[in-house]
């Protein structure tokens, strides 16, 4: 009696008795994965991190399709959305990489918060990068590109855009398989990156677009409508080099950090949060014109560091010899 008293109190706190089922199972599982070599086999996933993940992919391969939509699409299609979607492809494309930013963040956080960090997650996540943030800025900026330079262009620098953007695309794709090799679970691997993160070169790429598209759609209403025109017609122009830009910084040495582990979380200053309300006030006012400067400006932080670091070891003078 006190036997089996004694199993079930084991039982109820949590201690698994020893069954040989298990074990033979156990083993099973190992004599098969010897005979198959070092093949994996992936039955089950974690259901919500892999589903945001692919929210991620979607979006990204949403984007690239709404980019290719243009009003000829608009005039044949009788759905409403597909209407509204070749109407505004470019700024509907910009918008669909920020969305898969969201599903970006949203994977990492459910699966470090669920502890469910798991080598096929991190992989999922990184073909998904690739699509949204690899692909997809490189194909939106060739597609813009090329509508407002329809025919006005030599076929040499037609080219050397078309270069830059496959320049950036493998650039994202070295800089995901560099991250997938050096990347450690938890949150502490996650303060700083090597290299600008893949979303932050795509937000950078995609919030240019958003501020192109809003100086070319006369946003002071007539007035001062041949200065929009003007600093529209320059964001086309400096796109190709925000591309080229973005697309080194990836693989680069540059140390980026984190921006809401690294900046936002824990005890800040009162200054710091007045900031932080303050740009979420302005991006309510002006959210493209707010978000492109962000985006551009976390991009560029880095290297403007870098520099700026360099030019203060050159500047810093060595110390005199002592007389021997």
């Amino acid at each position: 009696m006190s036997d089996v008293t004694g199993e079930a109190n084991d039982e109820g706190r949590g201690f698994k008795k020893f069954r040989p089922a298990e074990h033979s199972s156990r083993e099973h599982r190992r004599r098969r994965l010897r005979r198959h070599g070092r093949r994996a086999y992936v039955r089950s996933v974690y259901f919500l991190p892999s589903l945001a993940t692919l929210g991620n992919a979607i979006c990204g391969f949403g984007s690239m399709y709404v980019a290719s939509l243009d009003e000829a699409d608009a005039s044949k299609s009788v759905d409403a959305l597909t209407h509204f979607f070749a109407m505004h492809n470019f700024l509907v494309a910009a918008y669909l990489i920020f969305f898969a930013m969201v599903f970006d963040a949203l994977d990492g956080r459910l699966a470090r918060y669920t502890r469910h960090t798991t080598d096929f997650g991190g992989q999922l996540d990184s073909l998904a990068d690739v699509v949204s943030f690899g692909a997809a800025p490189a194909f939106l900026a060739l597609q813009l590109f090329k509508f407002e330079h329809q025919g006005d262009l030599l076929p040499v620098f037609s080219r050397l855009v078309w270069a830059i953007g496959a320049l950036y695309m493998s650039c994202a794709a070295m800089r995901l398989a560099r991250f997938n090799v050096s990347n450690e679970h938890g949150e502490q691997a996650h303060f700083s990156f090597l290299g600008l993160p893949s979303p932050g070169a795509g937000g950078a790429v995609a919030g240019w677009v958003l501020l192109q598209q809003e100086l070319r759609h006369d946003p002071w209403h007539g007035h001062l409508q041949s200065t929009a025109g003007f600093l529209a017609s320059s964001c086309t122009w400096l796109l190709p080099v925000l591309v080229l830009i973005t697309g080194l910084l990836m693989i680069s040495n540059i140390r980026y950090g984190h921006m809401v582990n690294r900046y936002l979380r824990g005890k800040r200053s009162f200054g710091r949060l007045i900031l932080v309300v303050a740009i979420l006030l302005l991006i309510i006012t002006a959210h493209r014109y707010v978000v492109a400067l962000c985006s551009v400006g976390y991009a560029l932080a880095g290297l403007c560091s870098y520099a700026y670091t360099r030019l203060r070891r050159r500047q810093v003078p060595l110390p005199a010899k002592l007389p021997s």
